[in-house]
Parts: C-alpha cells; sequence; structure tokens
C-alpha cells in the first residue's frame, strides 16, 4: 500500500519541489488547481495528506479571481475540519508566513525550499504513520467465547482487529457500554493473548465493535507485533 497526496497549487516551484519530494517518500500524488475539485477528491476518503497553498495576497491588489481561489482554500480547510464523511487526512499548508493556519498540522513556509520541504513532510509522514496504524484494521474470522460484567458467557465471532479495537458479530444482542473479556489466539502466533474490551457501537444485523479497555502488557506486545507484521506500506525512497 502507498500512501496518497493531493496537492493543490497553481504555483510551478511549489509543485515542482513538493512532487519530487513527496516521490522520494513513495507517495503517489494528485494535483489540483483548485479547491473545488480538491473537495470532490477528498470526499472519496482515499487522500491520507493534503498539501494545499494557502498563499496571502494583499487585498488592495489581489484580483477577483485571485481572491476566490484564497477564500476556496480556506473554505476546503474549514470543511475538512467539521466534515464526518471521510477520515481526515494530515494537512499541510504552504504559507508565505509563520502564522498557524487554522485546520494544518504542518506549516510551510514560502520559498519552498528541498531542506524547509523533507522537514515538513518528515513531521507530516510520522503523523500519517500513526493515524493508519491506529485506524487499520485486519480482517479475522476466530470465534471466541467471551463473558460480560455478569459472567454470562457468549460466542463471538471477531470479524476484524486492530490499534485500538475489535468488530465481532454474534447471535446475543449487546448495548454500547457493555465490557467483555475474552481470550484470542491471534493466526500465526503461538499462545492467546487476553483482552479485556467496550461495546462502542451495535447494528441491528448483530454486528458490534468493540474498543480496547486493558490488555495485559505481555500480550499488548503480541498484538503489536502481529499487527506491525501485517503492516505493508510502501516504503520511501530516502532514509526517514
Amino acid at each position: 500500500m502507498a500512501f496518497e497526496c493531493l496537492l493543490v497549487s497553481r504555483d510551478p516551484s511549489v509543485v515542482g519541489t513538493m512532487n519530487r519530494l513527496l516521490g522520494n517518500l513513495s507517495i503517489c500524488t494528485n494535483v489540483c488547481l483548485n479547491s473545488s475539485q480538491a473537495f470532490d477528491q477528498l470526499s472519496e476518503g482515499s487522500t491520507d495528506l493534503l498539501v494545499i497553498d494557502c498563499e496571502v495576497i494583499d487585498c488592495e491588489v489581489m484580483n477577483r479571481e485571485v481572491a476566490d481561489r484564497e477564500n476556496d482554500s480556506v473554505d476546503l480547510l474549514h470543511q475538512i475540519q467539521k466534515s464526518g464523511r471521510w477520515q481526515k487526512p494530515t494537512v499541510i499548508a504552504v504559507s508565505p508566513g509563520d502564522s498557524p493556519v487554522p485546520g494544518a498540522h504542518v506549516v510551510l513556509r514560502k520559498p519552498v525550499t528541498e531542506e524547509s520541504g523533507v522537514m515538513s513532510l518528515k513531521a507530516a509522514y510520522s503523523r500519517m504513520l500513526y493515524d493508519y496504524r491506529r485506524h487499520a484494521r485486519y480482517a479475522l474470522m476466530n470465534t471466541v467465547q467471551a463473558t460480560n460484567g455478569n459472567t454470562q458467557p457468549a460466542d463471538l465471532t471477531l470479524t476484524d482487529i486492530g490499534d485500538g479495537g475489535v468488530g465481532f458479530s454474534s447471535k446475543k444482542a449487546f448495548a454500547i457500554g457493555d465490557t467483555l473479556s475474552f481470550h484470542l489466539l491471534l493466526p500465526g502466533t503461538q499462545r492467546p493473548i487476553y483482552i479485556e474490551a467496550r461495546v462502542q457501537w451495535t447494528r441491528d444485523y448483530g454486528a458490534a465493535g468493540c474498543e480496547f479497555l486493558h490488555i495485559p502488557p505481555a500480550d499488548l506486545s503480541v498484538l503489536h507485533g502481529w499487527l506491525q507484521s501485517k503492516t505493508q506500506i510502501k516504503k520511501p525512497l530516502v532514509e526517514m
């Protein structure tokens, strides 16, 4: 799997420098010239990194077209913040100043140089890795017997697992907030791990999702090692 970046800029120097640096990180890049196109692509939910050129133009000299583009950039960042339709990408704002840009995780000052671009992308890449590992889910099809707070047994079919929780299906109805405990043997591991989890959401057809409440340190190490072995991100061409 390769990370995907949406680069929104009309500045050839920004596009040229950032496109080259993103390629060095094995990040697939799509270039957009305006924010409306960017919003349409973001709504598809496949973008991990957004690099947006948000240069500030003197209001007394900027023309209407430039003003509209500037407002579009601000609107795009605002819509990303308030939207719940997709997993929010890491955002690098390319700006002529050092002031914080609302909605941006990293601010890259113009003119963009090789050195400043690398530093900004390193910070963004670390955040992207963290978000990917936190949200990634890996398929399972394990049947376990779980007990709830009243020690009543229930058969669960675990369907997926990630860094923060598990998904399952069951013939037994559960309510949000119910706590469950069970032992799970992950494929390819030598011993079961112990998990305590809390139901976060449910569906009428028996599916549900849990967040982890407690996993013993030794078992947590087994889980993290197993998850890391499943993580297949295309490696950067340069050392991070």
